[in-house]
């Protein structure tokens, strides 16, 4: 079986099929993977212009990534990407990251290999597709433990709306290949969550994510889009993508980025705040940018929305069920008040135990 994250085997010009770098089902093909990716870095490091001393793994999901320190020239972080993104759509996340930079130093910047490249296709064992790597400066900062403050909130809440003002301006011409978020990759993501919510959801629970979900494909179909509402977006903006420097907040992991609704990009940082925490980042959003007359209605849906596609990103992956089981009795809430039209955004909700649905 291929991975939930890999792709579809290729050939390659000798006619072999070549089997997704990003292979990984078991507790082994993960190991496997990470034997490759170890190889893949050391080799990618080497084509650039960086003197390093230790490559330090961070994690393996969308991309697998790892810390490069150095002693002169400060920190990078590399990347290898899975077969889901394509290098034309890599080349435009660097395309949009430099756009945004225009605006100081807010986000990532990527670095050029010896050759010239800013995305490299790297060697790798017999048998595997070449996976696409790059390399970007570090950005310095800590991401926030414990709970946020009402400053910390605000200040996101800003630097979210200079992101959004700053991709409504953007030169049209550039041809940006980058995945949209919407019906389409919603339907994508819930084929997903239909073959393994039997391990964190009863059936009744199950029913009320229908509802949720067919509420939410109607509510997308009828949103009238327009510049002023959508454009290229972070599309992950939860708290582990967002890093302190001197008080001030940096977004981070630009991998999902692509072309939605600023809301669904506002969503995802509401999702694990607070009721008035949740107020108080769309004040510091609209000091920046001034959202529509009934934005509300709009917001939940896309709460509701991501809230169900980080459900169908874990389901697959055994050591979530856990917490994706703990998570229910809260998330059940949500989706009750969501289906019956009572707005939630700002309230405390009851959590719901998952048994007596």
């Amino acid at each position: 079986m291929l991975s939930e994250i890999g792709g579809e085997n290729i050939k390659d010009r000798e006619g072999e099929v070549l089997k997704p770098f990003f292979h990984f089902d078991t507790d082994e093909t993960r190991q496997s993977l990470l034997s490759r990716a170890r190889n893949v870095a050391l080799w990618a490091i080497r084509q650039y212009e960086i003197e390093w001393n230790c490559i330090r793994f961070i994690q393996l999901s969308g991309t697998i990534t790892y810390k490069i320190e150095t002693n002169t020239t400060g920190n990078y972080l590399l990347r290898i990407h899975s077969e889901r993104v394509n290098k034309e759509e890599i080349i435009s996340e660097l395309i949009f990251l430099n756009e945004l930079r225009k605006i100081g130093d807010l986000v990532p910047e990527g670095i050029m290999s010896c050759n010239g490249s800013y995305v490299l296709e790297c060697e790798t064992e017999d048998g595997y597709r070449k996976p696409c790597v790059t390399i970007m400066k570090w950005v310095e900062g800590e991401r926030w433990s414990g709970e946020f403050t009402d400053s910390h909130v605000f200040s996101i809440g800003v630097m979210i709306g200079k992101m959004h003002e700053t991709s409504a301006s953007l030169d049209a011409s550039h041809n940006f290949v980058r995945p949209h978020w919407g019906i389409s990759s919603f339907r994508e993501e819930i084929t997903k969550l239909e073959r393994y919510y039997p391990r964190f959801l009863s059936g009744g629970s199950w029913k009320l994510y229908q509802k949720a979900i067919d509420k939410i494909i109607d509510q997308l179909a009828s949103m009238q889009r327009d510049v002023r509402n959508y454009g290229l977006i972070h599309a992950d903006l939860h708290s582990g993508n967002v890093v302190f420097n001197n008080g001030l907040p940096y977004p981070i992991d630009f991998g999902r980025c692509g072309f939605g609704y600023y809301l669904y990009d506002m969503a995802a940082a509401l999702l694990e705040l607070y009721p008035k925490h949740r107020w108080l980042l769309i004040q510091g959003y609209e000091s920046v940018v001034k959202l529509g007359k009934d934005y509300i209605r709009d917001l939940e849906c896309f709460f509701i929305m991501f809230m169900i596609e980080n459900y169908c990103h874990h389901s697959s992956d055994t050591r979530e069920i856990p917490s994706l089981i703990e998570e229910q009795k809260y998330a059940l809430a949500y989706i009750t008040e969501y289906i019956n039209d009572r707005s939630f955004l700002f309230k405390v909700i009851e959590p719901i135990e998952p048994e007596k649905i």
